[in-house]
């Protein structure tokens, strides 16, 4: 093992992260090589600096005009340089600060500075290298995001282990949650949870985000050793009242010495930039000292060094200049007022239909979708709804049909639904 990596351990050791990382994530480390002698020149280097590999012509990089053009607002440093490892800083910064502001119980709450990943799916695929192996199980609830399979099991060759995500009151099904982790026999348990969730588009009340709070800390103080993953892929689409609008990280990274939260978030629906392919990666651990989570941050540098090197310079750039803007908070608000408005609509609808059987909403409150329990085949229904009206659905387990209603302008909401029940009733009825 590398000397760095075994550094990086001792500084870890005694920690719940040191009892979850992964054989590779014990291997991990960030090399002493060409990116951290040129960071060093770059401070230092004042005369001449011949590290990095990239092309310049005095101060400045080299860049072809025909898309520094394209690209206004933004000087060539902010385009064509590499970024740093980790993200650039003051982005980094600035999101951090975003994150408390948005989340209001991590005031005061020593979490690390999130780095940047290349989308979410990245950081959620950084995780899983970092903490989980072959043979290792990662809880998730029965209705979740198809790419996780290709991640966890395909990837690094775990076990996907659901639990029913819904009670039979309708809301999460907290039970099964606290029996699916107290079933796994090893002295460590991982678990993802979603939310606003894909594919149903159901977010926790706050006496939810209490009691998986509570489950969480019985099974800590019982002394297992959890990996919490929050995709908040989704974060901040809330429509109701009642819904949680802080992340479940918020409540547990302060939680227990025993619970090693991270935090799996981004630009890309939050702010509605999905090309940007910019999301953040945040560790939360109650008892960890600087040098820990920098011990945690340099092997994650690591996992990045070793697989996309770093993330979009310009997106970056573009996001931080965005957030940056006296407008940045009034065009998320009147974003935010739009799919509302196409949520609402929804409701509406399906409260006209609520005396039918061929479609069944399951519970929905926040993000982009919701989805129906089908009477028949729902891979039927969607080739049917193809085929015969033109309209695009996604079939999910044999039973779901999910609709993205994010995707259809306020006035076409009612034709779409009014399509699919048809639809449904021709096939089953």
């Amino acid at each position: 093992m590398n000397s760095i990596a075994v550094e990086l351990n001792q500084v870890l050791e005694g920690t719940a992260a040191q009892t979850l990382l992964s054989d590779l994530g014990k291997r991990m480390y960030f090399p002493k090589g060409i990116v951290a002698q040129s960071a060093e020149a770059k401070q230092k280097a004042t005369r001449f600096n011949a590290t990095v590999g990239m092309a310049k012509q005095g101060a400045d990089p080299m860049f072809l005009t025909s898309i520094n053009d394209s690209v206004p607002g933004l000087d060539a440093s902010d385009i064509f340089t590499y970024a740093p490892t980790p993200g650039d800083a003051k982005l980094r910064a600035v999101w951090k600060a975003e994150m408390i502001k948005k989340n209001p119980s991590l005031e005061g709450v020593s979490i690390s500075t999130p780095l940047v990943t290349s989308g979410l799916t990245h950081g959620i695929l950084m995780a899983a290298d970092l903490f989980l192996e072959k043979g290792d199980s990662i809880i998730v609830p029965d209705m979740f995001w198809g790419n996780y399979r290709l991640i966890f099991e395909e990837r690094r060759e775990a076990s996907i282990v659901p639990f029913p995500f819904f009670a039979e009151n309708g809301g999460i099904n907290l039970e099964g949650l606290e029996k699916s982790i107290s079933d796994i026999k090893s002295d460590k348990a991982a678990l993802i949870l979603n939310f606003p969730n894909n594919p149903t588009g159901y977010s926790p009340s706050v006496d939810e985000v209490k009691a998986i709070i509570a489950i969480l800390k019985r099974q800590a103080d019982l002394g297992k050793k959890l990996l919490v993953i929050s995709d908040d892929a989704y974060f901040g689409l809330f429509f109701e009242d009642e819904t949680s609008t802080e992340s479940l990280f918020a409540s547990i990274a302060d939680l227990h010495e025993n619970i090693l939260a991270v935090k799996i978030d981004g630009s890309t629906k939050e702010d509605f930039v999905w090309g940007f392919r910019v999301g953040f990666l945040t560790y939360g651990c109650k008892g960890f000292t600087d040098a820990q989570y920098d011990a945690l941050v340099k092997k994650t540098m690591g996992v990045i060094r070793s697989s996309v090197s770093n993330c979009s310079r310009p997106a970056q750039s573009l996001l931080l200049k965005a957030l940056e803007s006296p407008s940045y908070y009034d065009e998320k608000a009147a974003s935010f007022k739009i799919l509302k408005a196409r949520y609402e609509k929804v409701k509406e609808i399906l409260a006209e239909y609520s005396d039918q059987d061929t479609l069944i909403p399951l519970p929905f409150n926040s993000g982009y979708f919701m989805t129906f329990i089908c009477k028949g085949d729902a891979e039927q229904l969607r080739l049917y709804l193809l085929e015969e009206y033109r309209i695009g659905t996604i079939a999910i387990q044999g039973s779901y049909l999910r609709i993205a209603f994010s995707s259809v302008d306020l006035e076409n909401v009612d034709e779409l639904y009014k399509a699919v029940f048809t639809a449904a009733g021709e096939l089953w009825n």
